[in-house]
């Protein structure tokens, strides 16, 4: 079964936790072009992910470390098949936060 979501409709939305915690909102998502169609891979959540967003991180990242922050906390990478959104107003995590890649660690690489 296909399904298909307006991504402009999950931008912004609030990924709440098994525990109904809000974890951080949707705010980019990665996809792969197979054919003539575009896979979502992984979406990217929290603060941090404003930066990829923007196609900001290099610089992002310098000046947040011109204004004295040493470390950058506040998003993660959800893999596809790790987002519920069989309710696309209230998209949850289908794991544990504790599973999820770190977008800080992705951001102290660059």
């Amino acid at each position: 079964m296909t399904t298909e979501i307006h991504l402009e409709l999950l931008l912004g939305k609030p990924v709440l936790d098994s525990t109904g915690k809000t974890v951080g909102r949707i705010e980019e998502v990665r996809a792969e072009q197979q054919g003539e169609e575009w896979i979502v891979k992984e979406y990217l959540i929290g603060y941090a992910a404003v930066l990829e967003r923007l196609s900001a991180w290099t610089i992002g990242l310098g000046i947040l470390h011109l204004l004295g922050a040493h470390k950058i906390h506040g998003g993660y990478t959800v893999p596809w098949d790790k987002l519920d959104l069989t309710d696309p107003d209230n998209p949850r995590l289908r794991c544990s936060l504790d599973t999820l890649k770190s977008l800080d660690e992705q951001l102290q690489d660059i």
